[in-house]
């Protein structure tokens, strides 16, 4: 026997047997292989590269959401609140300013009615100092009349507005009773029948009730028994 074909069937008669096993072999490491990469991905290999809107869902993308809302709204009390302070600062100028100017303004229309009547007073020194040897009654009572008017004129052209006169109904918002008075004919009851003091308005507003006396009518049975 020839020793190397001995040899030679040796080599070859295990070499298909062996191949198939590397392939097996190989097979099984590539499936393992797999199998580990498989379960690095499903049991959260990969998981930390994931965005947070992939691995949260909707309740993420929710939540996000809010925080942006509230957030804007934050933006939008802070403007508006900002904006109220502003208003209320101006409001509050404006009232004052307001306010001064007002009394700026009474105090001149006041000052206008006590100019226009220094000439009413300038007349009552006049009267005063007339000499009572040579002036008779008559001429003071005029002198007190002409002040009188010239008073009431200015005053008038103020806003102010007299109340009260002989005849007219009785008004219990303008006069005030004193006394009362016979009536002389039927149409005169309830109306007055003199001025005690006069009443005044001002600018629409009534200052003082003209006090007055009342005419009554009173038939012959209205007396009462007798």
């Amino acid at each position: 026997m020839n020793p190397r074909k001995k040899r030679s069937g040796r080599k070859s008669a295990p070499k298909t047997p062996a191949v198939e096993e590397n392939d097996s072999s190989v097979g099984a490491a590539a499936e393992g292989e797999a199998e580990v990469e498989v379960a690095v991905v499903v049991g959260g290999g990969r998981e930390s590269e994931e965005t947070p809107q992939e691995t949260g869902g909707p309740a993420v993308v929710e939540a996000l959401a809010s925080e942006e809302a509230i957030e804007r709204l934050q933006s939008q009390f802070d403007e508006l609140q900002d904006r109220h302070l502003r208003v209320a600062a101006e409001y509050e100028n404006f009232r004052k300013r307001t306010a001064r100017e007002r009394a700026q303004m009474w105090q001149r229309a006041q000052a206008d009615v006590v100019s226009n009547i220094l000439d009413a007073l300038d007349d009552f020194e006049r009267v005063l100092r007339l000499d009572s040897a040579s002036a008779s009654a008559e001429d003071v009572i005029k002198g007190v009349e002409l002040v009188e008017r010239k008073l009431l004129r200015e005053l008038e052209g103020a806003g102010l507005e007299r109340v009260g006169r002989v005849g007219e109904a009785f008004d219990p918002k303008y006069h005030e009773a004193i006394g009362s008075l016979p009536a002389q004919a039927e149409e005169e009851d309830h109306t007055v029948g003199a001025i005690l003091q006069s009443g005044y308005k001002f600018g629409g507003a009534l200052i003082r009730p003209a006090r007055v006396q009342v005419l009554m009518w009173q038939t012959e049975g209205s007396q009462g028994p007798g």
